[in-house]
């Protein structure tokens, strides 16, 4: 069955105007266009089931932009990045949502075309994976998308999601002062934002700390080690400032009472690129027992000349040594024992992960009592 004439004559007007972007409101059957001069509304006339009657316009659509009535499954690999620079103007036309993801998840994505996917389809899973682009945050939609989840944040009710987001929004000058306040001040009732928080701002969280005692003791010996490239002193020396000691605070506070397992599992993943300069050799794999073992044989190896510099300049850091390597091994390895063979949540996961948590945060208790 043909479009209604009217709908015909008022499409045909609308595409040869050349629309920046397409959406449907297929609830009250409006097609929306947006151009350099505005919005424009075209209320719909079916002729027949309005399923069919969309698939028709669709048809139309596509045809216009991609010379094909059928060109929506060009797009099945969108979210994996394959999408080019050269086809994403033509995907904002077809008035599919789908086709607005595959834009938001290109990596071809610009300022600009975040925008018109934005008037398109305003989604917070798209707006999280259009704040992984630099472009994005560093142009005019950067603080636009930000807000909105910010917005959308209480009505989040997965951690995985509420610690993206937090992380994401978290980035330099989406959003101010207030904002980063407010979100610190919720993550006392709910953990997983102060996992956003190590991840985003690990040398700038909000409830800075004292030094740790040996930070006055240490500190000017380290810095000279560290400017003569000793990366262990370095990180050591970061780690014994009041950000350090806050960060480890802070994670100190997540492992208290984690609800989930995605928020233990992201908290060790950070936990591990934190450390990371202390295992240039990449993540690890491994039980707490194994990292153990591997952190004290590391640390007394007479071969590792930068752990030995620190164990000249005071031989009581053997512990911190330690530390510092079982903690840059953070990771699922940690708690596959426990999450290998449990789904748990809540109480009973914190039960069952108490032989593997209680060690893990005893390392992070030394390099806090460091004197």
């Amino acid at each position: 069955m043909d479009l209604a004439p009217e709908d015909s004559l008022r499409l045909n007007v609308m595409l040869a105007n050349r629309p920046q972007a397409i959406r449907i409101d297929e609830s009250r059957m409006i097609l929306y266009a947006l151009s350099d001069k505005g919005e424009m509304e075209i209320p719909l006339n079916p002729t027949c089931r309005d399923d069919q009657y969309l698939k028709q316009i669709r048809e139309m659509l596509s045809m216009h932009a991609l010379g094909s009535p059928s060109g929506y499954p060009r797009h099945v690999w969108s979210r994996m990045g394959h999408l080019n620079s050269e086809n994403l103007e033509e995907l904002l036309l077809l008035g599919e949502p789908e086709a607005v993801v595959a834009i938001a998840y290109s990596e071809e994505l610009t300022d600009e075309l975040a925008r018109k996917a934005w008037w398109a389809l305003e989604d917070a899973e798209n707006a999280r994976q259009m704040l992984r682009n630099a472009e994005v945050v560093k142009g005019e939609m950067g603080a636009v998308l930000a807000n909105y989840l910010v917005e959308f944040l209480p009505f989040e009710t997965e951690a995985e999601k509420i610690m993206d987001t937090v992380q994401l929004v978290l980035q330099p000058g989406l959003v101010d002062e207030s904002v980063r306040a407010d979100l610190w001040k919720r993550a006392r009732r709910k953990n997983a934002f102060y996992v956003g928080f190590l991840a985003a701002l690990p040398d700038e969280l909000p409830d800075q700390t004292a030094p740790a005692q040996a930070w006055e003791r240490l500190g000017a010996s380290l810095e000279e080690m560290a400017e003569a490239g000793n990366r262990l002193a370095a990180h050591l020396h970061r780690l014994l400032s009041p950000a350090g000691q806050a960060w480890l605070a802070t994670m100190e506070k997540v492992l208290e009472k984690p609800g989930t397992q995605d928020v233990v599992n992201r908290v060790l993943d950070v936990a591990a690129d934190y450390f990371s300069a202390v295992r240039p050799e990449g993540p690890a794999d491994a039980t707490m027992e194994e990292l153990q073992i591997e952190a004290e044989n590391w640390a007394g190896d007479p071969g590792n000349a930068l752990a030995q510099q620190l164990l000249d300049l005071d031989p009581g850091l053997a512990q911190a040594l330690v530390a510092m390597r079982v903690l840059s091994g953070s990771g699922y390895g940690v708690v596959r024992p426990v999450f290998g063979k449990s789904d748990a949540i809540g109480t009973l996961m914190r039960r069952k992960l108490q032989p593997v948590l209680e060690p893990y945060r005893q390392h992070i208790d030394c390099l806090r009592k460091l004197a």
